[in-house]
């Protein structure tokens, strides 16, 4: 190197180094930006989801400041030997507002989200806006985002809580709202012979009460965010039903096989009893409870009535009460309390109970479980068995 350069190399060098602290000087000018202050001026959505790379005032463009009240602000182009951006900053008088001011994990300098796995959320911690990783589980519960409600001449559709239009009788069977358990030819048959005035029936659900304290979303927003398969999997379940939206970092650990049989009673018809009960284990296979919550099986399983004088009404769902028995075993080796809607008897289910949406079970961990529900063979020597499968967190 040249003593000319060498010379220019001091000199940048010393330059930079008064530089700094010139800019340390005014770096206190720059800090009177707090969180809650950035909050309200950039309208930043508290409580939103958000992932990798996500701005979070949603836009890809640096929010600039004036230069001359923000020199401070330079500190961080400095650092990253960004002279290019220095250079702007005077020429154009603005400078990147420097978000590690007011800002701590999961957030860049420029606003961006980094170094955060899955859906985290922009929330507060003491007094810097953070990005929340996502814990080992994240479960909210379904509510409706667009339903109908049944009025005297027809129904009004809502959506997020406002009525966007009324539908009149003869027009019902025309409506193009569908997904795989309900169509127009459903929605008229609920609105002629199951609903009163005043009756609801959802048509789309969104998530509500969520474990970590992050915002309600909409329907529109669930599979963006979660995925597709959370959508389907809330769909088969009634509303207000907790959903296990996000699990991570986990071992799954599966707990004994219970097991009973069909058997036989022909007096309820053996054939109808054997439907039953597979539609018994179809509502309760794959349902997920999360921690110390409480979850029922499927919406939209049916079963078969069999005459029976004991009954109330004169009929009952024969066939349901093997498979009840057999998930009774399971959760309840768990150390869960025996499910709502059964008893200890050999006819497990009580009257009265839809056994797919009026069961119970509430998981007392602090950790999901899955449960798991299946038969071999056919006819009255059909198996059917359940078990639990725990969600066993690995910190």
């Amino acid at each position: 190197m040249s003593n000319g350069w060498r010379k220019i190399s001091i000199a940048i060098l010393v330059a930079l180094i008064v530089l700094c602290a010139f800019l340390a000087v005014f770096t206190s000018a720059s800090n009177n930006y707090t969180a809650e202050s950035v909050v309200n001026q950039y309208n930043l959505p508290i409580g939103q989801s958000m992932f990798e790379n996500q701005s979070i005032v949603g836009t890809t463009d640096p929010v600039e400041v004036p230069l001359i009240s923000n020199f401070g602000f330079l500190t961080h182009q400095l650092q990253a030997f960004d002279l290019q951006g220095m250079l702007m900053a005077f020429t154009t008088g603005v400078v990147p507002f420097d978000f590690s001011t007011v800002a701590g994990e999961g957030i860049d300098s420029y606003g961006n989200v980094v170094d955060v796995e899955g859906p985290g959320f922009l929330t507060y911690a003491g007094d810097k806006l953070v990005v929340k990783e996502p814990d080992n589980y994240v479960w909210a519960y379904s509510a409706p985002y667009k339903w109908l409600e049944k009025t005297e001449s027809g129904v009004d559709v809502y959506e997020d809580g406002k009525k966007i239009r009324s539908v009149p009788v003869d027009e019902i069977r025309d409506l193009e709202y569908s997904n795989d358990y309900y169509n127009a030819s459903t929605i008229a048959s609920w609105y002629n012979y199951d609903a009163a005035v005043g009756s609801t029936f959802t048509l789309e659900k969104g998530m509500v009460g969520f474990s970590d304290g992050r915002n309600n979303i909409s329907s529109s927003d669930v599979p963006k965010i979660f995925g597709q398969e959370m959508v389907d999997y809330a769909s088969e379940y009634p509303t207000g039903s907790p959903i296990l939206l996000y699990s991570g970092n986990y071992t799954e650990e599966s707990g004994e096989t219970y097991g009973t049989s069909l058997g036989s009673h022909p007096e309820y018809g053996d054939s109808i009893r054997e439907v039953n009960a597979r539609q018994f284990v179809d509502a309760w296979n794959g349902t997920v409870i999360p921690p110390n919550s409480t979850s029922s099986g499927k919406d939209y399983v049916y079963f078969e009535s069999a005459s029976d004088a004991s009954a109330p009404g004169g009929s009952a769902a024969h066939g349901v009460c093997p498979s009840a028995r057999a998930l009774r075993a399971a959760v309840t080796s768990e150390g869960f309390d025996l499910p709502v809607g059964m008893t200890w008897d050999e006819d497990a289910v009580l009257f009265g109970f839809n056994p797919a949406q009026d069961i119970t079970v509430y998981n007392n961990h602090d950790y999901p479980v899955k449960i798991k529900m299946w038969t071999e063979g056919s006819g009255t020597g059909m198996g059917i068995y359940a078990k639990v499968v725990r969600y066993i967190p690995n910190d």
